[in-house]
């Protein structure tokens, strides 16, 4: 890997971070209807490195973002659940990127990557839990998906209508 994309992936890891921390001290909306469930402010960091640098790119700076995250929180446990649901809303996004570009707008990417970490984080839930009734909160958390879905795509095309002719300039003439 070139220098120049590591120095994008730190920087891009370290903003997802920054916000991952951030959104600890937001109060959680969803507090009585859905224990756990949050904004996911660091997704918007990880849909502007997929459609910039692309799934491999998008996997490293999630991973190592959740990663990070519960290091840096003291959450270890939910370090797992965060690696989860970044690892399969990335892998959901990137094929409804790829694969349905036309019928879905990046707004539609980030929800279904937002019902993909839902899905996720039960699953590991269940697992640690050994109770499959925990799944008894998915229509909750597909509900406030939809919701935190459509803020997250629209930051993130906000996001990228502002920086992606510079960033993508750069990274051409430099990868």
């Amino acid at each position: 890997m070139k220098l120049k994309k590591m120095i994008y992936l730190a920087i891009l890891v370290s903003i997802g971070l920054a916000l991952h921390i951030i959104e600890g001290f937001i109060p959680n909306p969803f507090v009585g209807l859905a224990p756990g469930a949050k904004l996911g402010l660091a997704n918007i960091i990880g849909l502007i490195t997929l459609v910039l640098l692309g799934l491999k790119s998008a996997l490293t700076v999630n991973i190592l973002r959740s990663f990070l995250g519960g290091l840096a929180t003291g959450a270890v446990t939910s370090m797992f659940y965060s690696m989860a649901g970044a690892l399969l809303s990335t892998v959901a996004m990137w094929f409804m990127y790829r694969y349905f570009k036309r019928q879905f707008s990046l707004i539609g990417v980030s929800v279904f990557g937002a019902l993909a970490h839902n899905v996720a984080q039960l699953l590991v839930a269940a697992v640690i839990i050994n109770n499959i009734r925990i799944f008894i909160y998915l229509p909750i958390l597909m509900f406030a998906s939809i919701f935190t879905g459509i803020f997250i795509g629209m930051t993130s095309n906000l996001t990228l209508s502002k920086i992606k002719n510079s960033v993508t300039e750069s990274l051409t003439k430099q990868l």
